[in-house]
């Protein structure tokens, strides 16, 4: 059902809550055992975890969406835009080299995004130096593991105007 950005009561518009899609690509199901060399030792759900708390204590919804399947991923992606979605954090994983389909998608969303690697793509493999992304999105997070994600979000919550007290309660910017 899609989500608007506000909604009017009354005379009165009152703002919604920002919402933030997290996209994980192929094989991150497997992260916690999958090479932790390259991809570190935590689990996809410590990461999605971790994204969670941080947004609802910012205020804001944050959302984890992971599949093995480029096509469930462009529906995603389409469905962000009906959903009221505000900015996504994606990390295609082996679609980062491969898919014209997902990046055609994200720009036809228009929805700002980050793209997150969890390792140092450019100091592997030179198949994997080259993304159909990065272009496109406002920033590239690579080889920073885990944190890479959360780096993304706080770069996401300053995109959106949410400030954050030392407390974790939101507090929203006027622009004028």
């Amino acid at each position: 059902m899609p989500k608007p950005t506000s909604t009017r009561r009354g005379s009165k518009s009152v703002a919604l809550p920002k919402a933030i899609l997290v996209l994980h690509g192929p094989n991150l199901n497997l992260l916690g055992s999958r090479e932790p060399q390259h991809y570190g030792h935590a689990s996809l759900e410590d990461i999605n975890q971790m994204l969670k708390s941080r947004g609802e204590a910012c205020g804001v919804s944050v959302e984890c969406f992971q599949s093995n399947h480029e096509g469930v991923l462009i529906d995603r992606v389409q469905q962000a835009r009906h959903d009221g979605v505000d900015f996504i954090l994606i990390n295609p994983a082996g679609y980062t080299h491969t898919s014209i389909a997902l990046r055609d998608a994200l720009a036809a969303t228009g929805i700002p995004f980050v793209e997150v690697h969890l390792s140092n793509v450019h100091a592997r493999e030179p198949f994997r130096h080259h993304s159909y992304f990065s272009d496109l999105a406002l920033g590239v997070i690579a080889g920073l593991g885990a944190q890479g994600y959360e780096l993304a979000l706080e770069f996401a919550l300053r995109h959106l105007h949410v400030k954050v007290t030392s407390h974790g309660s939101q507090k929203t910017e006027k622009t004028h």
